[in-house]
């Protein structure tokens, strides 16, 4: 079966309709929606908050960790952890948060989680030791893995036709956005010192945010939840879990501690961790009970495919971020805010595109995924003889017409990805089908850091004089753009749609 990507189908309208199976709170079906209660905008604006602030907070703190180890005296291995700590809690609980969602009702989860990364913001920007800041950042990091697969799960279940199309896309340049403009948004808050708040000014902005946005979402977002009485799979939530962390936990770290031996324990535990998972949550579907993850989800082409392509594409996303902004502060000798406002260059091209993506899709199909990587590639490319050229002295304005060019490329593939990986998904699933789609941006990111910084870190370290970082990060955008060709091919595997593109 295939799914014309501009009107994705979900099995339905997944929300507060009788026909789709869905209930609102309390489990009654609700009656078919009219013209007089079509969903505000208000809705998409209250979720769209939780998926800015879920995803700027990753970004952000990288611009404040030389004043944050400063104040608090922290250590190297301290501070790894501020990073991975957050990473390790939002990836490991995501699949279990959007199953939560489905169960409980995605509006409850979404404010509780909500509710959670607002107070766990506020136990950053007051720590006073490092300790409690990575007990902090670790807190921080659950609210937001019960609160980010709800944005998803409530679009879906409260949009249909072309409003969910724009909505589904919104969401991807929201996500963009906080990627592209969080080192930005960090060192003008760290530049600007302000109310004498330094680096903890990058966790006490969510306060008034989030309280806004609690506040609101009572009143602008409706309830949904999975049809009958489902239960949650505790088994299933430990082995997800822990296969999660067994990943991610030695992306992160193992290249910074040399790649000891437990990183490579942890990987290979992996393995047979997703394996009995998997088997396990068959034997519950098998048995008509309530798997966390459907495996009838990895039977569809667009999951599937489009999930694989999404892990790749993002493998060379955050981490093109981390290399660029080392080689800008410590290859160019820029400070966080200089080097900021050079991403605004990347910010431009991905609105320009990312805008209209939904228009591009409509026309092209499943190969707007493919154009947006391909235009990645071309950028990149053209950025490693850009920096080729300027060396150590010419302007880094230089490297404008490229990061444009990236960033249009992103906005191409963005919107689209998480669109195509949701098609066709039943409504009952929608909220651990977003689980897994957030999981696979972490799982992407974390082995893009992973494999970039021993390209990248592999040059530095082997360096006998002179600036090394021109040179590693030309060698990491050899395998960015290698990446992004690789997205390119991995889009021709999805379905195609009714106009055969």
């Amino acid at each position: 079966m295939t799914y014309p990507f501009s009107t994705v189908n979900f099995g339905g309208p997944i929300s507060m309709s009788s026909q789709s199976g869905s209930t609102v709170a309390g489990g009654a079906p609700a009656a078919p929606r009219t013209v007089a209660d079509r969903p505000a905008t208000s809705t998409l604006l209250v979720v769209l908050v939780g998926t800015f602030m879920s995803v700027l907070d990753f970004f952000i703190v990288n611009v404040a960790i030389p004043s944050m180890q400063r104040e608090l005296q922290a250590t190297a291995a301290q501070i790894q952890f501020v990073v991975a700590g957050y990473a390790l809690a939002y990836a490991g609980g995501l699949v279990t948060g959007g199953r939560l969602g489905d169960l409980y009702g995605r509006r409850r989860m979404f404010l509780v989680g909500m509710a959670a990364f607002t107070l766990a913001s506020m136990m950053c920007g007051l720590a006073p030791t490092a300790v409690v800041l990575i007990v902090a950042r670790i807190a921080q990091g659950l609210g937001a893995a019960l609160m980010a697969p709800q944005v998803l799960a409530v679009l879906a279940a409260t949009y249909t036709g072309e409003a969910r199309v724009r909505a589904f896309n919104a969401y991807g340049v929201t996500m963009g956005i906080a990627a592209v403009l969080g080192q930005l948004i960090g060192g003008v808050l760290i530049q600007s010192d302000l109310l004498g708040l330094g680096w903890r000014g990058c966790f006490l902005i969510n306060l008034p945010i989030g309280a806004v946005a609690m506040a609101l979402i009572p009143r602008h977002v409706p309830e949904s939840r999975a049809a009958g009485k489902p239960r949650l799979d505790i088994v299933g939530m430990l082995l997800v879990s822990a296969a999660t962390t067994a990943v991610v936990l030695p992306l992160i770290e193992g290249r910074q501690r040399g790649w000891p031996s437990w990183a490579w324990l942890c990987l290979i535990a992996s393995l047979p961790l997703f394996l009995v998972f998997g088997r396990y949550e068959a034997a519950v579907a098998r048995r008509d009970g309530w798997p966390l993850v459907d495996p009838a989800l990895f039977k569809q082409r667009a999951f599937t495919a489009g999930l694989t392509a999404q892990v790749v594409f993002f493998a060379a996303l955050a981490s093109f971020y981390l290399a660029f902004a080392i080689y800008l502060q410590f290859g160019r000798g820029l400070n966080p805010l200089q080097a900021g406002l050079i991403f605004v260059a990347t910010g431009a091209g991905y609105l320009g595109t990312s805008t209209n993506a939904r228009h591009f899709t409509a026309r092209w199909g499943r190969q707007v995924i493919a154009v947006g990587g391909g235009m990645r590639a071309v950028g990149l490319t053209l950025m490693i003889f850009t920096v080729w050229w300027i060396g150590d002295t010419g302007s880094s304005a230089w490297l404008i017409p490229a990061l444009v060019l990236d960033g249009a490329g992103m906005g191409l593939a963005l919107s689209p990805l998480a669109t195509t990986i949701l098609s066709g998904t039943p409504p009952q699933h929608t909220g651990a089908a977003s689980g897994v789609l957030n999981a696979g941006f972490w799982t992407g990111n974390a082995l893009g850091v992973a494999i970039s910084g021993v390209i990248f870190y592999g040059v530095v370290s082997h360096s006998t004089g002179g600036n090394p970082y021109p040179h590693a990060f030309i060698l990491s955008l050899i395998y960015f753009a290698a990446v992004n060709v690789a997205v390119a091919l991995l889009v021709q595997l999805l379905p195609r749609t009714s106009g055969g593109r």
